[in-house]
């Protein structure tokens, strides 16, 4: 079995965000119907429900681990299932959270080597001692397996892919060229399979736009979690919430014609969920005109707590 377990599904600045005082972000911070508060972006999977992989780690994993039974310590006085972390990338949402793992636990992190320089060039993530906290580099277009820090097979195998997307903000160079400088090592897809019972899915949590390769890659799949940051490219500058588009933050929409929903039209996609869902888009509230055209699009939206087993 392949169990996947979705412990947050906002995007960066969780839901409600912090400082922020939209309609929809007062109505989670009062706890109103239709407005669930969600902590930010990440999963945990697992072929034997004892060791478990994070997918990206959040700012809120603390949190998130806590709110996770099948995460929480059962050997010993010191003991974590968390056996490594996978990472699509290196935005802050996405490995802040490692600083949180810092309690000489014994785990893996896999990234890309350009995600691993991020790390590498950032003295505070030297909390994650090094005689414990392997670091090993994924390549893109290859699958590798899941081991714990000792070695053990976790059942697991991962094959990461670049997808269309944009550079860490913090890293942004405007005399970089376009795209700010982006490389294709800097946003990746993951395909997780479970190589003993052949069944797997997409994790997909930031991705600018959906060429061929990418509707070719995930066509037929069981099950695709994909980027559901923002409903349209301008829906934080008409909301007075921001200066940037989603094209410009590296996110394609949910609608439009050029929108995740109209993408997936014909790729025969079983189970289609959108994860990394901003503060500002209106499909976070349940009851919402675009939460009803995502149900009419045969779509869910993640929240905190989802599982799925395949």
């Amino acid at each position: 079995m392949l169990h996947v377990l979705v412990l947050g599904s906002a995007a960066g600045g969780g839901f409600p965000q912090w400082n922020c005082n939209c309609e929809a972000c007062r109505r989670a911070r009062a706890g109103e119907p239709g407005a669930v508060a969600r902590t930010q972006s990440s999963l945990a999977v697992s072929a034997d429900d004892r060791h478990w992989f994070l997918l990206n780690a959040s700012p809120d994993l603390r949190q998130q681990i806590n709110a996770n039974p099948l995460l929480h310590p059962r050997d010993g006085l010191r003991h974590s299932p968390v056996s490594g972390v996978v990472l699509t990338n290196g935005d802050i949402d996405h490995v802040a959270g490692l600083l949180t793992l810092r309690e000489s636990s014994p785990l893996v992190v896999y990234a890309t080597a350009r995600v691993l320089a991020i790390l590498d060039g950032n003295s505070i993530f030297r909390v994650l001692n090094p005689d414990l906290v392997r670091r090993r580099e994924i390549e893109l277009g290859t699958p590798f397996d899941l081991t714990t820090a000792d070695g053990e097979a976790a059942g697991l195998s991962v094959e990461p892919f670049a997808v269309p997307g944009k550079v860490a903000l913090y890293l942004e160079d405007a005399g970089a060229g376009p795209n700010f400088g982006t490389r294709p090592e800097d946003t990746v897809g993951l395909r997780v399979t479970a190589p003993g019972t052949g069944a797997y899915f997409f994790y997909v949590p930031g991705c600018a736009a959906m060429p061929k390769d990418l509707a070719a890659r995930i066509k037929g799949a069981p099950l695709v979690l994909f980027d559901g940051t923002l409903w349209h490219d301008d829906e934080m500058t008409d909301a007075g919430l921001g200066v940037k588009t989603g094209r410009r933050m590296g996110h394609m929409s949910m609608s439009g014609a050029d929108g995740s929903m109209a993408a997936f039209e014909d790729l025969g996609v079983e189970r289609k969920v959108f994860i990394h869902i901003n503060n500002s888009n209106p499909a976070l509230l349940d009851d919402s005109p675009e939460r009803d055209a995502i149900r009419a699009a045969d779509w869910d939206v993640a929240f905190d707590g989802m599982e799925f087993s395949l």
